[in-house]
């Protein structure tokens, strides 16, 4: 019996001393911590982008309905005032990707009972709104009998890089109401004087 003991002492001593060794504990630490810290880069890089393509969304609004509200007259077609506005947003939404984007140009016009309809309409990748289709006006808007209103819709269909499988394509959209600047409404003709 007496032989078994300094076996089991010779057995336990290296355990008693990996008790002790704490050089390991840093890189397992480290390993465990590892792909928390990579998931919170990425996101946080991930929400970054998205935040800053939506304020670009937003301002892309404001500016086509900004530019649009300054005339008097927009002319249509290819090569008329509205194209050349449409075309514009690219460079707003710039570095992102224009194919992506869809922006609407579009005035709403109330009737004297306040009724808003869509009097002219045009679309930058997408469709553009119907003539004489029914809009419901934002509650500050609402009810205001015989005013004309240019109205800014962007939208952006937004892939994050890295975290596509896990939201995949985000629709980003914002609108933009402003009153003509210097006429009570903007004309749309096929050419202006």
């Amino acid at each position: 019996m007496m032989s078994a003991t300094p076996r089991m002492a010779g057995i336990l001593s290296p355990l008693r001393a990996l008790r002790g060794d704490h050089r390991g504990v840093a890189a397992v630490e480290f390993a465990i911590v590892l792909p928390f810290m990579l998931t919170l880069y990425v996101g946080g890089v991930e929400l970054g982008d998205g935040l800053s393509i939506n304020v670009k969304v937003t301002d892309t609004a404001h500016i086509v309905a900004d530019l649009t509200s300054q005339n008097t007259c927009v002319t249509s077609g290819t090569t008329g005032t509205m194209a050349t506005i449409l075309g514009a947003s690219s460079a707003t939404i710039a570095p992102y990707s224009a194919s992506n984007l869809v922006v609407t140009v579009s005035e709403v016009s109330t009737n004297a009972s306040g009724v808003a309809t869509v009097a002219w309409s045009q679309s930058l990748n997408g469709t553009a709104r119907t003539v004489g289709q029914t809009m419901t006006l934002p509650t500050s808007l609402a009810g205001q009998a015989n005013i004309s209103l240019i109205l800014g819709e962007v939208s952006y269909a937004y892939t994050p890089q890295l975290g596509y499988t896990i939201t995949g394509t985000v629709n980003l959209a914002d609108s933009y109401y402003l009153f003509p600047r210097n006429s009570t409404s903007v004309n749309y003709k096929a050419s202006c004087p």
